[in-house]
């Protein structure tokens, strides 16, 4: 059945609203967020994993931005399936940047147990690797008196696309509430190598693996209905508007089945001062 365009139109307008962003103004926020929020703990350096993809790149950036970079150090943790152009791509963003990169391999942290495991599958591989990662990312934030930087955007926290105390486990987000087509704005703001923006998001572990390809979905949909369903439009009307029934479908039952992903561990209260619930400080309100 066919719908004159009149249907579609006011909620098609509002995706748009909702993902509509003042690129300038973002980075200019996000640089204070970094300096604020690095100035009241303390820290004076932070510390970037960089992948050779564009959320890691605008994190460093806007790090870069704040900080100066100098007081920015990033690593490479190339695991022996990452693609050599990964790497190339990250001492691209390293040298458009300005700042100094160091590789650090993970294949023998990462093989020393999965190589133990009989038919180790794709996705339990990659959730070692990013364990293995943060790993190095906060002993070396211990070495050099900074702090870690998280690089994960909003679509992927939505959907729990991204592996539990890994790539989630930074303190410091500037991209957590950016969903990815947001990200890329940014990115073009920041004036960052259109290589890094422009190539599609991979996890890197499979060759031709795509984010999107696992998806079964672009991100420009997938943020499009994310934010709709985000902005309590009802599943019906986001279908009315022509979009895949499936692909409404998909990212209902992601945003519904990864909630418990967006919380820290659930604490059994046995009494009233339990941390986050009833003992709060000030700042807890701020």
């Amino acid at each position: 059945m066919a719908f004159p365009t009149s249907v579609f139109r006011p909620t098609e307008r509002l995706a748009d609203e909702l993902l509509a962003i003042h690129a300038p103004t973002v980075v200019t926020w996000l640089v204070e967020f970094l300096r604020q929020t690095l100035a009241s703990r303390k820290v004076g350096s932070t510390v970037v994993g960089l992948s050779g993809g564009v959320d890691s790149a605008v994190t460093a950036a806007l790090c870069v931005h704040a900080l100066g970079p100098e007081r920015v150090h990033c690593f490479a943790m190339p695991y022996r399936l990452s693609s050599a152009a990964s790497l190339d791509d990250a001492h691209l963003v390293a040298d458009s940047l300005g700042v100094r990169l160091a590789t650090v391999d993970i294949t023998a942290m990462v093989d020393g147990y999965a190589g133990t495991v009989a038919d180790m599958a794709p996705a339990r591989l990659g959730n070692i690797c990013s364990r293995c990662r943060t790993n190095i990312l906060f002993d070396k934030s211990a070495e050099l008196g900074g702090i870690p930087v998280g690089t994960g955007n909003k679509t992927e926290r939505m959907f729990g696309y991204y592996t539990w105390h890994g790539d989630d486990a930074p303190p410091v987000n500037p991209l957590g509430d950016l969903f990815k087509t947001q990200v890329w704005e940014v990115a073009k703001e920041l004036g960052l190598p259109e290589r890094v923006v422009a190539k599609p998001p991979t996890a890197d572990l499979i060759p031709g693996q795509t984010d999107e390809s696992d998806f079964g979905l672009s991100y420009h949909d997938a943020d499009r209905i994310l934010a709709l369903h985000m902005a309590e439009i009802s599943r019906d009307r986001i279908v009315l508007l022509g979009y895949a029934e499936k692909d409404v479908d998909w990212v209902v039952r992601r945003v519904a089945g990864t909630h418990w992903k967006r919380h820290l561990p659930t604490i059994a209260m046995v009494n009233g001062m339990a941390i986050n619930d009833s003992y709060l400080r000030p700042v807890d309100y701020r």
